[in-house]
């Protein structure tokens, strides 16, 4: 396996990309609940992180515009929004119904300010899609988002409104075809649910499978009607490493990028499929995740980078902070600097963690096979599809400060992105201005030629099975 993100190349590879990064210091404020898996406070970590290694001065740091309810219809059911944008942990009483027709309750439970979370972690990927839509930027980072289970109807999986989904939608408005990657240890049901009918989106997700949420993923599932052969599905075991992992990954993901041509690409970078998660039952180092992003960011696309699971909290700071790096073309010391949060990560006190010892239940033939089949679906794909434009929708408008009177060079001061984020002031000549993404206008939906996100046409009712509780889900 060639070296992960730790020896960024020189060529073409190691030029320097222009990254925005969307970031809202309120996120790491939301609490699931005691005892519960997901914790937003890993966001804040990863910041933390990023500002005190001085990754923050070389990107543009961006806070997003919280999505409004028409942002969010644009995929999810009215009904559901509505419901979303109503409850309240001290209503949800009155509210049972509803709450088991939306699958709200244990695993997705109600806290106080879930619907402004939503439009928070929402607003982020639309803001880096429309970002990259504008060419503002090469990379777009939301690591708050990547919440890939939530589905048109319901939240599933400590998903409550599918940020993927909705970022796809604005990059389409652009580019006729996009491509979705998933390396959450958890198969990206809701995603290639979404789309699982349309050629204009291919999915490919890389999960175990067997026994394990949500249930679906098999190689066998393909797409249907114009989406046959777009969606593709890497089921793998426990144990999976390094060098495994990337024998499937570059080879499919190689061959997808050369047949598919996307216009854009949308990376889920879920860490709950490192070694050592709470959850998850895999074994990749941060650098064998994080080589997945240097790979895909060597084709020179635009590219979207959003979170997902990960519930070893302080290993998935490690890991968006080393791929918020390998975005940038910057390599970060191993040795962590000092920071609020040092002592969560002793007690080495170091970036990177060593895989563990667990049996890799991937055989050499397994993974041969795997692969070739993959291959041979993308054999069947003659070209890239085109998609005629009846009339594209508008740009959404994002009022920000006016560049063109700053400096282009000028960054954030690492320092002073970690002091109280009301209160900040910048630093004359050498900061640049945090940009409130105001509300986005003209969003009236328009016509074009795109099959709308749709309910998988075989759908089973696996990922409704009686054992979903919190220990399985991502």
């Amino acid at each position: 396996m060639e070296t992960g993100g730790n020896s960024l190349p020189s060529g073409p590879d190691g030029v320097k990309r222009k990254v925005s990064y969307f970031y809202d210091p309120e996120v790491g404020n939301y609490y699931y609940g005691q005892g519960h898996a997901m914790k937003p406070h890993r966001i804040r970590m990863t910041h933390a992180l990023l500002a005190h290694y001085g990754l923050l001065q070389h990107m543009q740091v961006l806070k997003p515009t919280p999505a409004r309810d028409r942002d969010l219809c644009k995929f999810h059911a009215d009904d559901y929004v509505n419901f979303l944008r109503a409850i309240t942990p001290e209503t949800q009483q009155d509210q049972l119904r509803l709450l088991k027709r939306f699958n709200v309750g244990e695993d997705c439970p109600v806290f106080d300010g879930l619907y402004a979370f939503c439009q928070t972690y929402a607003g982020g990927s639309v803001g880096g899609a429309l970002k990259l839509n504008q060419g503002g930027c090469d990379i777009a980072i939301n690591w708050a988002g990547g919440l890939h289970h939530a589905k048109k109807c319901e939240a599933s999986g400590f998903c409550y409104v599918n940020d993927i989904v909705l970022g796809i939608l604005e990059l389409l408005k652009v580019h006729e075809r996009v491509l979705y990657v998933d390396i959450d240890i958890h198969h990206g049901d809701g995603v290639e649910e979404a789309f699982y009918t349309t050629d204009r989106v291919m999915t490919v997700s890389f999960h175990k499978f067997g026994d394990y949420f949500p249930g679906t993923g098999d190689i066998r599932d393909i797409g249907y009607g114009k989406g046959k052969y777009y969606s593709l599905n890497v089921p793998l075991d426990d144990g999976i490493d390094d060098e495994s992992y990337q024998s499937l990954f570059k080879p499919i993901i190689g061959k997808v990028m050369e047949v598919y041509r996307p216009g854009a690409v949308v990376l889920q970078c879920g860490a709950d499929s490192l070694s050592g998660d709470r959850l998850g039952c895999f074994n990749l180092s941060i650098r064998g995740h994080a080589e997945c992003v240097r790979f895909i960011r060597s084709f020179n696309v635009p590219l979207l980078l959003v979170g997902g699971g990960g519930y070893t909290i302080r290993n998935v700071a490690r890991c968006w902070c080393y791929e918020t790096g390998v975005a940038l073309g910057i390599e970060v010391d191993d040795k962590m600097p000092q920071h609020e949060y040092y002592e969560y990560f002793g007690p080495d006190y170091n970036l990177h963690v060593a895989p563990s010892n667990m049996e890799n239940k991937n055989s050499r033939q397994l993974l041969d096979e795997i692969r070739e089949r993959l291959l041979d679906y993308l054999s069947k794909l003659q070209h890239a599809p085109s998609a005629q434009f009846q009339e594209r929708p508008p740009d959404t408008q994002l009022l920000e400060d006016d560049e063109d009177q700053d400096d282009g060079d000028d960054r954030w001061d690492p320092d002073s992105d970690m002091d109280s984020d009301d209160d900040r002031k910048p630093l004359p000549g050498r900061v640049k201005r945090e940009c409130i993404e105001s509300e986005p206008k003209n969003l009236a939906p328009t016509m074009m030629a795109i099959d709308e996100p749709s309910i998988k046409v075989e759908q089973d009712n696996l990922n409704k099975s009686s054992d979903q509780h919190t220990d399985m889900n991502s």
